[in-house]
């Protein structure tokens, strides 16, 4: 039983982990990023549809995105889709491709992405510690009622508790990555 928990909150954690890691990818660094876009939905066909659907995404240089449409008549409805996106991206049509200028971060903005980096990663560690104390709790139920003994469930805190500390290391670590990047001029 205590392996079953043990599993049960490593999945749960690297689910939490996995999705902060996925929004770091949508947080502007000064550089183009392809995983950027992900999230923008473009009204094409009278249905809403990902930016990946209905064109090739590509980053030719570093400051810079390019979008060409499979088809071209949906170039305005991409152009609209980016501009109406909280990304604040000021994308140009040429007729066949859109293209997206990243340009250089200021100071002040760093620090700001660097502050909402760190409030991402604080909510991350909190919902790894909230899956530790459901499992602890569910560890202290199962000994009250008998079903296992209490050094186990000891055992199985502790156990619970170095899980924790691991995937808490891996958030740290990921924060830090992202930090660099973000003052990296």
């Amino acid at each position: 039983m205590s392996k079953e928990l043990e599993k049960e909150a490593r999945e749960k954690m690297q689910k939490s982990l996995d999705a902060f890691k996925v929004e770091l990818t949508h947080i502007r660094t000064g550089r183009a990023s392809v995983g950027l876009l992900d999230n923008i939905e473009v009204e094409a066909y009278g249905s809403k549809m990902k930016l990946s659907k209905v064109g090739t995404i590509t980053a030719p240089e570093p400051r810079l995105l390019v979008i060409a449409p499979w088809d071209k008549t949906q170039l305005h409805a991409i152009e609209k889709a980016i501009m109406a996106s909280p990304l604040d991206l000021m994308p140009s049509n040429d007729g066949r491709v859109i293209r997206i200028p990243f340009p250089q971060l200021t100071e002040e903005r760093r620090k700001d992405l660097v502050k909402l980096v760190g409030k991402l990663a604080e909510e991350t560690r909190v919902a790894i510690r909230n899956i530790r104390r459901h499992i602890v709790e569910t560890e202290k139920k199962m000994q009250k009622d008998g079903e296992i003994p209490e050094d186990e469930a000891h055992k199985m805190t502790a156990d619970i508790q170095k899980v924790t500390d691991d995937f808490i290391v891996k958030i740290d670590d990921a924060f830090k990555a992202k930090e660099t990047e973000i003052m990296e001029v």
